[in-house]
């Protein structure tokens, strides 16, 4: 099997890692030329999961975009959202004939509040029905340690999902399939704002039984977006929505929560991002989602919270003592 994936960071590299021990073979694109002449000589990632070994036998890392793609079935996407755009900017709808193209992105596209799957679908013509994401719980860290993990494949197409998951899954890797992409989609984007804002309340000064009226009230928030975009029978307490949420607000490998933590303490949005030289897709999809919940009336005080201290310099103290009224 003939894979590309997309992206240089832990997530990328992660995938990598788990599609590694299966029969395949991997073009891996990555931006940074001095990363991919390291990993050819050292075969480790030099910034990202530094740990996890890259078998030359099975992985070959490249800097042209059309090259890696030329020959493959499978595309994995695991770049920042926000990056997106730039990223396939070399390529036309042409390179993505014949594909299948596996979104690990949890975030949407900030100039057009997309998300990824219908960014492909509108700008190079790829059918949904050949398109998927993945979700978890899982974090990279995590994968690099073998520590036994859970993938949701999501497509509206069975057949591909199942394909899929089949080849994420290995020995500390188990995988199931979803028919609901958009749910799962829009839950991925909402519960790194989740974290993120259970990050600032943190670093205000808000405990773990804060923190688990947060996390309660934002599976209500997340269903009163789901319901009103992508109207389908779910079960939300499924991993893919629950479990992902639940690890994103509460580990130590949230950088969504870390990122959040920061800006509670009093960081700046550009020193945080600067400091943790990692991407907190969350930051993005607060904006993203915020719109949105204007224009559908959807009451969300999570999202609102977050999206006046990130982008509207709103008092601390103000917001806080407004969100913790709102929960219940």
């Amino acid at each position: 099997m003939k894979i590309t994936v997309i992206g240089g960071g832990s997530w990328a590299t992660a995938i990598v890692k788990i599609l590694s021990q299966g029969n395949v073979q991997i073009k891996w694109w990555m931006r940074s030329v001095s990363d991919v002449e390291h990993i050819k000589k050292h075969h480790h990632n030099p910034k990202y999961l530094s740990s996890v070994e890259i078998h030359p036998s099975k992985v070959k890392p490249y800097t042209n975009l059309k090259e890696a793609l030329r020959g493959t079935e499978w595309v994995i996407l695991a770049v920042p959202a926000a990056f997106v755009s730039d990223a396939v900017k070399s390529i036309s709808a042409e390179n993505f004939i014949n594909k299948k193209i596996i979104s690990a992105i949890k975030g949407m596209i900030p100039e057009s509040n997309q998300l990824i799957t219908d960014y492909l679908a509108e700008n190079y013509g790829v059918l949904h029905q050949n398109m998927g994401i993945i979700a978890g719980p899982c974090h990279a860290e995590e994968v690099a340690l073998e520590k036994q993990s859970y993938l949701t494949i999501a497509s509206s197409n069975v057949e591909l999902a199942t394909e899929f998951a089949e080849l994420m899954r290995c020995r500390f890797v188990k995988t199931s399939i979803l028919a609901d992409i958009y749910g799962v989609e829009y839950a991925a984007v909402m519960k790194n704002i989740v974290a993120l804002a259970c990050g600032i309340t943190h670093g205000l000064g808000g405990g773990d039984n804060f923190q688990a009226v947060m996390v309660s009230n934002a599976m209500q928030e997340i269903k009163r977006v789901v319901d009103v975009i992508a109207p389908l029978e779910r079960d939300l307490s499924a991993s893919a929505y629950l479990g992902d949420l639940l690890v994103t607000a509460y580990s130590q490998f949230s950088r969504n929560r870390t990122f959040g933590n920061m800006i509670g303490r009093g960081y700046s949005v550009k020193a945080a991002q600067l400091e943790m030289n990692m991407i907190a897709e969350g930051y993005y999809a607060v904006r993203c989602i915020y719109e949105m919940m204007q224009q559908n009336e959807i009451e969300m005080p999570i999202t609102d919270f977050a999206y006046q201290i990130l982008y509207k310099n709103a008092s601390f103290k103000k917001e806080f003592e407004v969100l913790k009224g709102k929960l219940k």
